[in-house]
């Protein structure tokens, strides 16, 4: 363990700070620092430990709350000087309640605290979409057209998603200048009820990335045919 501490670039208290990232959407959960034995203890239990400046003492995070991080990978910078650690996020990161420490954003002022800070990355914003969607169904209100189409079941959403799936194939075959406008609209469209459906038939979007991935994985393990 020593021999991989050592490679690692300290300050002079003998931390290194660690960015700490949800594995599966991206979204930077927080930042604290690790000595040696934080270090140590994370790669043995598989769960995150830091240490605390003020207190001066290590902490297990998660042991009172129960938001536990479960590590999927830790990666060293170029400087050899910062930590950036992946980890499966047991309810929120942040001790305000709020799913990560950074919260607000900074333009002309400080904005006050918000859920949906930091933003997802652009190639996870459909599973920010999706998690939209699962709000709906939690707290349905008459105005919103995701809470209307899951309480009208089904049946309304197998329509939309074979409607919204017709007008992709039409607007392929488009031809001019607008077909690929179009198009994207079409699909953005198509994607929006597949995720519907999706909650709807109790699966997440992160459910069928995982499928994905898994196919991926089994590909790139075959070898070529001689």
């Amino acid at each position: 363990m020593n021999i991989l501490w050592e490679k690692i670039k300290t300050d002079e208290n003998g931390l290194v700070p660690a960015i700490i990232q949800d594995a599966m959407t991206g979204r930077v959960l927080m930042m604290a620092y690790m000595n040696e034995e934080a270090f140590r203890k994370t790669r043995e239990t598989g769960t995150t430990w830091f240490y605390s400046r003020s207190r001066r003492t290590l902490w297990h995070k998660g042991e009172t709350s129960g938001h536990i991080q479960h590590v999927r990978g830790i990666y060293l910078d170029c400087d050899s000087d910062t930590l950036l650690i992946q980890v499966e996020q047991e309810g929120v990161a942040c001790h305000t309640g709020l799913p990560s420490c950074f919260h607000r954003k900074i333009a002309e002022e400080i904005s006050t605290p918000e859920t949906g800070y930091p933003p997802y990355a652009r190639a996870s914003f459909l599973q920010e979409l999706f998690e939209v969607i699962e709000e709906r169904a939690q707290h349905p209100d008459t105005t919103s057209y995701t809470a209307r189409l899951l309480q009208e079941g089904r049946e309304k959403i197998l329509r939309k998603v074979a409607e919204e799936t017709t007008e992709v194939i039409l607007a392929t075959l488009e031809h001019g200048e607008s077909q690929k406008e179009h198009l994207r609209w079409e699909v953005a469209d198509l994607l929006y009820h597949l995720l519907v459906l999706l909650k709807k038939e109790g699966l997440s979007y992160l459910e069928v990335v995982e499928e994905l991935e898994k196919r991926r994985s089994s590909s790139k393990s075959k070898t070529p045919s001689s």
